[in-house]
């Protein structure tokens, strides 16, 4: 009986030493890529049409009668909808429940050409922002296009449990000239 024992301890051993880890660090926010162009804006840049967008985002949520909180890692993501023409994200500002600015995202404009996408990423354990954390994101265009698509989807998993759901943008301010006005 004694040896039967051992050999099931040998297969515990094996599997368990077997077993991966995955490390739980992970970047505050994603490297620039490739379709992130950095570009110039001078005074003879025209706006033809341009939005200012509220992007309502959540760090957490509570359970369990508000007892215990479930930690929520957040992806915004900025598309650009139109078929032929760029847009140039101009801010990304990511704001705490207080109305605090937390981080500002882009140092210089990005171009975001016909149907390409971007996104900007706050990872699970970063607090920060808290319940009422929020991006204000803000573009403009050279020729009137359709609006992007700008929306955060959150996500969490904790032991068998998991969830996930977007939040799209509101747009707070807005501006399209026939007249094309020059950058203020």
């Amino acid at each position: 009986m004694k040896l039967y024992r051992y050999i099931y301890l040998a297969i515990a051993v094996i599997i368990l030493a077997s077993c991966e880890s995955t490390p739980k660090s992970q970047p505050d926010a994603i490297p620039a890529t490739p379709l992130q162009k950095t570009v110039m804006l001078d005074n003879n840049f025209k706006i033809a049409s341009s939005q200012t967008l509220y992007v309502p985002v959540y760090s957490h949520i509570y359970h369990h009668n508000r007892q215990e909180i479930f930690e929520l890692a957040v992806t915004l993501s900025i598309r650009n909808t139109d078929l032929t023409n760029p847009i140039i994200i101009t801010s990304v500002r990511y704001y705490n429940s207080e109305g605090k600015l937390v981080k500002q995202y882009l140092e210089r404009p990005i171009q975001l050409d016909a149907l390409a996408s971007t996104d900007f990423f706050i990872n699970r354990n970063d607090s920060s922002g808290g319940l009422g954390a929020n991006f204000i994101v803000e573009w403009v265009a050279q020729t009137e296009i359709s609006e992007p698509i700008v929306e955060a989807v959150m996500i969490g998993t904790d032991f068998q449990q998991g969830i996930s759901f977007i939040s799209p943008g509101r747009v707070i301010k807005s501006q399209n000239n026939d007249k094309r006005s020059p950058l203020k």
